[in-house]
């Protein structure tokens, strides 16, 4: 459930009411907003909500109080109306502008990751991408040069001035990535390890959760509300295809994801066109209608050499490619980026974010 505060309710009634929330064995999450402050109730309630409802309603300074019938809560439009800002070192997510995160699949050498990393931060990248932990299909192909990779990570950010992200496999793995990448990447083999989500949502740093390949909208957005529920609200959604009969492709890229998640939460959301299709020829028409649907950006593989690269070699593109990349992902994003300003707003989710309706609290 949530609770609405009545607008200009004081700070003691606000922490009476979140009192009360720890007093029954929940947890409350306060968001507060331009006219009202939210309060998220969390937790197992059970046969307590009729109850815990009635008392709630009944505290000073309480508007009203609503049920809701998402599983997923703080995630939600309903609990947080605006578009969440992600601002990592100069680059930004989610504020209308083209956030573009490139770079090779693995770190395969220093000079490698170095070279690309000045041309793609030449060229329009606002993040670099680098695999030093690289889970494969097969545990006898190339899986990353680990914590040296992390350094070399670290070593282009201070040449390039672009924040890092780079992916984190399991939870004894996060606190020395976190040490050396800005943004922490889960991966869709690990969207549902639980342990994994809490683990990065104890973090500091931001977290981009990579879509499961057999993964619904809804189990999408639990992972994000595992993270959130740990107090990381810093999270970056990435549409990266998913796996359905279709074999001429690595993956499906779901586009009508993308309009779907800004319709049903406030975190920005990403398209990795090279993961979805796994063939370089295909990564631009892909990234263009990513960027048309409305996404806040993009992640793509580059590589100098794409065919001697040591993992996903057809996916990546060259240095030209990515050039002509920008330009058109440039004027695509500049015609479009005004016409996407009601997808939130439709049915009325952020015009009325606490309405009331039936279903869990």
């Amino acid at each position: 459930m949530f609770v609405v505060m009545r607008t200009g309710a004081t700070e003691a009634e606000v922490i009476g009411v979140k009192a009360l929330i720890l007093d029954e064995g929940l947890t409350p999450f306060e968001n507060v907003g331009v006219d009202r402050t939210l309060i998220a109730v969390v937790g197992e309630i059970g046969k307590r909500r009729e109850p815990l409802k009635a008392r709630l309603e009944g505290m000073s300074g309480v508007a009203s109080v609503a049920l809701i019938s998402k599983p997923y809560k703080l995630v939600s439009r309903e609990f947080h109306p605006e578009d969440t800002v992600i601002r990592v070192l100069d680059a930004v997510v989610g504020d209308g502008s083209l956030s573009v995160m490139a770079g090779p699949c693995s770190i395969e050498t220093r000079e490698q990751l170095l070279e690309t990393a000045d041309f793609v931060a030449a060229h329009g990248a606002t993040i670099l991408r680098g695999g030093a932990f690289k889970p494969r299909t097969s545990p006898y192909s190339f899986q990353g040069l680990g914590v040296e990779g992390l350094r070399y990570l670290a070593e282009a950010r201070e040449r390039t001035g672009m924040p890092v992200i780079t992916e984190v496999m399991e939870p004894s793995q996060v606190d020395i990535v976190a040490e050396y990448s800005d943004i922490l990447q889960i991966g869709t083999r690990n969207m549902q390890n639980f342990s994994l989500l809490l683990a990065c949502g104890r973090s500091s740093r931001p977290v981009m959760l990579k879509r499961g390949f057999g993964a619904t909208i809804e189990e999408w957005l639990m992972a994000a509300e595992y993270i959130a529920s740990a107090g990381n609200s810093q999270i970056i959604m990435c549409e990266r295809g998913i796996r359905t009969f279709e074999t001429t492709t690595r993956n499906t890229l779901d586009l009508t994801a993308v309009p779907l998640m800004h319709h049903l939460t406030h975190l920005p959301v990403v398209v990795d066109p090279s993961h979805a299709t796994g063939k370089r020829w295909l990564v631009k028409p892909l990234a263009i209608g990513g960027v048309a649907v409305g996404a806040d950006g993009i992640m793509v593989e580059v590589h100098p050499n794409p065919d001697e690269a040591l993992s996903d070699a057809e996916q990546q593109l060259d240095f030209a490619q990515f050039e002509t990349l920008m330009g058109a992902l440039r004027a695509v994003h500049e015609h479009v980026r005004d016409l996407h300003g009601d997808l939130m707003h439709s049915e009325g989710v952020a015009a009325a974010p606490v309405a009331s309706v039936n279903g869990a609290a």
